[in-house]
């Protein structure tokens, strides 16, 4: 697709449709959702899959800028609901499309913002993979369509919606583990360094314009990772991170943005052509808590939790488990693993005083978010809470983009007040026409 100018891209994308009266009330419980998928990457095709097994739902549109993703998600779609999806490059498509309620988007980190914010203007819901926003300002641009054309915007953190963790935090509200005042976020793990290569031409069936979207279009390799560039990703840190640091936030009752962020780290090990970190030791400044985080690409002995811990009566190795949350009262500890991995509580004597196994969540958050299109409440993962938590991926980034140190941070305006050096990164500092973030939204 060659690119287009200003008026014709928001074309068909920026009328809001009007709220019939059924729709502002939701929808019958009998009534069929219709729903779009942006994005058929592995992730995004699982979605669809699991979108289509959920009773009363119609996967109508698939959407992705490669062709040759096409064949296998149309097939398995066709197979759970017996009728073959359309499908199209243009995720304008959907939009226009009146029949659709809610739009699946799976895309890369810097494609979240301005598909979320359109189909919040063309009256359609939401449902969009973690983490929320490429940046910071991004993120309240969301908050701010959601609200503004009260939409329904669940965010991809899944556990939010698991049994384990809701008994969890009720674990915490009863006072047992004592007054709280250090929570550790882990995210360490091995990741195998890129190898971009030469510059070679775009693969035929494969929309680049699109791809790039907001971001830079710089010349195609074929090996590289978009997960490891700045232009399209926070990082691959906080695109694995944001679950933990989102439980951690939901445990403690999702308490607002913390005073400051110190931050140490960088590309220590893997030295590849990456531009985001390989390394990251953060703390960040709550009232009467401090949440510690720690992150790196280069330990091969750290593991994420396997499947069968995470769907079985076990838990995981928790000294070497990768993604865990380590919650320290002055009484108990308890620690914490992320999509099934169960918890348990110690004593003073090191005993294991109370536990939980624990169950993956896709479906009930699937679940919950069809409910919420109906119903129109707010959803387990609301968008103001994804970005609450994305935010501390952010203020990290930012730290370390701004030279490492510590940061004072205003959570009503959302700037560092004594720090120019770090609101130069609070959003991206140019946008592509004709894809830019409306503001107002």
């Amino acid at each position: 697709m060659s690119p287009l100018d200003r008026r014709e891209f928001m074309r068909g994308s920026t009328a809001v449709l009007a709220l019939s009266a059924a729709g502002a009330k939701g929808y019958a419980a009998n009534d069929k959702v219709v729903v779009g998928v942006m994005g058929l990457g592995g992730r995004g095709t699982f979605l669809a899959e699991r979108f289509a097994r959920q009773k009363d739902v119609e996967v109508a549109w698939l959407c992705d800028v490669d062709k040759r993703r096409f064949g296998r998600a149309r097939e398995a779609i066709q197979e759970i609901q017996e009728r073959a999806p359309k499908t199209t490059q243009d995720f304008r498509k959907i939009l226009d499309d009146g029949t659709v309620h809610a739009l699946v988007n799976a895309t890369p980190d810097h494609w979240h913002a301005l598909g979320t914010i359109l189909a919040c203007r063309a009256g359609k819901d939401i449902y969009v993979e973690k983490p929320l926003a490429h940046n910071l300002w991004e993120g309240r641009k969301m908050v701010e369509a959601a609200r503004k054309y009260k939409r329904v915007v669940q965010v991809g953190t899944q556990s939010r919606s698991a049994a384990y963790v809701r008994e969890a935090r009720d674990y915490l509200r009863s006072g047992r583990l004592g007054e709280i005042r250090l929570v550790r976020v882990y995210n360490m793990m091995q990741h195998a360094p890129q190898n971009p290569g030469p510059e070679v031409p775009v693969p035929e069936g494969f929309d680049y314009e699109i791809w790039c979207g907001p971001a830079a279009k710089p010349p195609y390799t074929a090996g590289r990772r978009w997960l490891n560039l700045w232009e399209y990703s926070c990082g691959p840190i906080a695109g694995d991170a944001v679950h933990q640091i989102d439980l951690a936030r939901y445990l403690l009752g999702d308490p607002p943005a913390p005073k400051a962020v110190t931050h140490v780290g960088g590309i220590w090990v893997l030295q590849d052509g990456r531009d985001t970190p390989d390394t990251q030791l953060a703390t960040f400044e709550y009232d009467g808590f401090s949440l510690l985080f720690q992150a790196a690409l280069w330990t091969p002995y750290m593991h994420k939790i396997p499947a069968h811990i995470r769907d079985g009566d076990l838990f995981p190795d928790w000294p070497f488990c990768a993604t865990k949350v380590e919650i320290l009262g002055t009484r108990q500890y308890m620690t914490f693993g992320r999509h099934g991995g169960g918890w348990q509580v110690y004593d003073e004597g090191t005993k294991v005083v109370e536990q939980r196994f624990g169950r993956q969540a896709d479906n009930a958050h699937i679940e919950d978010f069809l409910r919420c299109v109906r119903t129109r409440e707010v959803p387990a993962a609301d968008v103001e809470q994804g970005h609450q938590s994305t935010l501390l991926c952010h203020l990290a980034n930012i730290a370390w983009k701004a030279g490492n140190g510590r940061f004072v941070f205003d959570g009503k305006t959302e700037t560092f007040p004594e720090a120019p050096a770090a609101n130069a990164w609070i959003r991206r500092a140019a946008y592509r026409e004709p894809w830019t973030i409306p503001d107002p939204v």
